[in-house]
């Protein structure tokens, strides 16, 4: 009797846990989301916070180069928090950050995926990309990475990138824990998934001193368009195409 309830929860496990293609299932959609035309431009108010200091800042693409990104409000003081913001100001589309579209290609031809509970746990490790940075892939050779994917709603919800044990940095001295979650929201005109927030968790031994940082991203204000009206209307013929074919397939036969 023991060994049949051992067999029945070892069964059950494997139910739940199973290797997929990427882009199978509920995952066809919800990566379809997080893959927005070029196109697709945000202006966004974002909050930048450490342990010593909170920044906000207000980004919009229309204005002129000098003035779209813009501090809108300072408390404290933390020097590499205002350098994160202003690797992120420099950059030529900033509001790209907010566009998971390279995850598919992070995720790698399969994953595990755990379908137990309300939202599926996709297990993979991170593969490099054209847009990863060397640090980056340092990064994503040590960590492991979670997804968690709302399978009704066929959209990600989630995706967590942890150290399992510690390492040597690339500079010298050990990293002995890294977290970094991204957190993802639907936007309602056109169901585009994107980034609504990340945290960075880590603490590194260097020098006989312990470093610890925490860094958190929240945007609290986004407004989705395209970069002109002709864009928007090919994106929207597109779009009405891809919904007529689809529910030409699904009619019965004549």
């Amino acid at each position: 009797m023991r060994l049949f309830g051992m067999g029945r929860v070892m069964l059950i496990a494997f139910l739940f846990s199973l290797a997929m293609a990427t882009g199978s299932g509920p995952m066809h959609s919800a990566l379809e989301a997080t893959e927005a035309p070029e196109t697709l431009r945000a202006a966004f108010t974002v909050e930048l916070a450490s342990n010593a200091a909170r920044y906000t800042y207000a980004f919009d693409p229309r204005r002129v180069p000098t003035e779209r990104w813009q501090l809108v409000n300072r408390r404290g003081q933390d020097p590499e928090l205002e350098q994160v913001a202003a690797n992120w100001a420099s950059e030529s589309a900033p509001d790209g950050r907010l566009f998971p579209d390279d995850l598919r290609a992070s995720l790698g031809p399969s994953v595990d995926v755990n379908t137990d509970g309300a939202f599926w746990q996709l297990k993979f490790r991170h593969h490099p990309n054209h847009n990863d940075t060397e640090f980056d892939v340092w990064v994503a050779e040590r960590l492991t990475a979670t997804a968690f994917l709302d399978p009704i709603m066929e959209r990600f919800q989630r995706i967590d990138y942890r150290l399992p044990k510690p390492v040597k940095g690339p500079s010298g001295g050990k990293l002995t824990r890294y977290e970094q979650s991204y957190y993802l929201q639907t936007e309602p005109r056109w169901g585009f998934s994107y980034v609504s927030g990340f945290t960075i968790n880590l603490e590194a031994r260097a020098a006989f001193k312990t470093i610890e940082r925490r860094y958190e991203a929240r945007v609290t204000d986004v407004n989705f368009f395209f970069a002109s009206q002709a864009a928007e209307k090919a994106f929207d013929s597109q779009r009405e195409a891809r919904l007529q074919m689809a529910s030409g397939f699904g009619a019965p036969g004549r």
